[in-house]
């Protein structure tokens, strides 16, 4: 049950519109639900202001689509990430109005009501191999609720297609970037903008790049103020936080 929610079902009691044992079945499963295999955590959006997520490795496609069921059940908006194919097809059958994005092997479904949309995040990645990373945060921060503009393929080899896009870049309250090889797009945007930045090292690279540890090395040890870094290819990490800040 979401915040509205619960206050238009309290207010409706206060009113007398809404029977106590009414209400008590309503709030009866919020704080969690025990599926036996997983207890979904209703709660979590009235604590953090944000739903439960569904990682999805590690669950079979059966899992994932009675936890699917289970959040949206209660209105809540769905995110599942990192979903293999079967798992995206039972989530998808279980929720016909679902959308599944195949780039970031994610499968969302808006809350209900919509939230309203406020702040703007603008999600960057260096190049085409890492929207995969940048499209799992660009989906986190518009089912929070954010404006999301993205800015794919501005990597630092080709610095001309990030300056023609700074214009919009700036209008954010938030940024998302994203990069493998080197990783050295968010310095280069941390010294041109002044909103909170978050970090993505991707695992795209050849060898030396080990897998995202060179990029992720090359964040930490940013130059610019102002940069904080998530784990490798940790795009839900990234739009999570970066809507937290720009929703404020």
């Amino acid at each position: 049950m979401r915040p509205d929610q619960l206050r238009k079902l309290l207010a409706s009691v206060k009113a007398g519109k809404t029977p106590v044992g009414a209400a008590l079945d309503a709030l009866r499963q919020l704080p969690f639900e025990d599926l036996g295999f997983a207890k979904v955590d209703h709660h979590r959006e009235l604590r953090t202001g944000s739903p439960e997520v569904i990682y999805g490795p590690g669950k079979t496609p059966q899992q994932v689509a009675r936890i699917g069921q289970a959040v949206a059940r209660r209105g809540h908006a769905l995110l599942a990430t990192r979903l293999e194919p079967l798992a995206a097809a039972a989530l998808l059958l279980a929720l016909p109005k679902a959308e599944h994005h195949v780039r970031a092997r994610a499968v969302t479904l808006e809350g209900r009501p919509p939230l309203k949309k406020r702040g703007l995040v603008a999600v960057l990645c260096a190049g085409t191999s890492d929207i995969p990373v940048a499209e799992e945060a660009r989906l986190t921060a518009e089912l929070m609720g954010c404006r999301v503009d993205p800015h794919y393929d501005v990597g630092v080899a080709g610095l001309h297609r990030l300056l023609a896009r700074m214009p919009g870049i700036r209008k954010a309250d938030a940024l998302v970037v994203a990069a493998g090889m080197e990783g050295a797009l968010p310095s280069v945007v941390g010294g041109l903008t002044g909103a909170p930045l978050i970090a993505v090292p991707t695992s795209v690279g050849y060898g030396a790049s080990f897998g995202g540890l060179s990029a992720l090395l090359t964040m930490m040890n940013s130059c610019a103020a102002g940069v904080a870094v998530v784990n490798i290819d940790n795009g839900f990490g990234a739009g999570y936080l970066a809507a937290k800040i720009a929703r404020r």
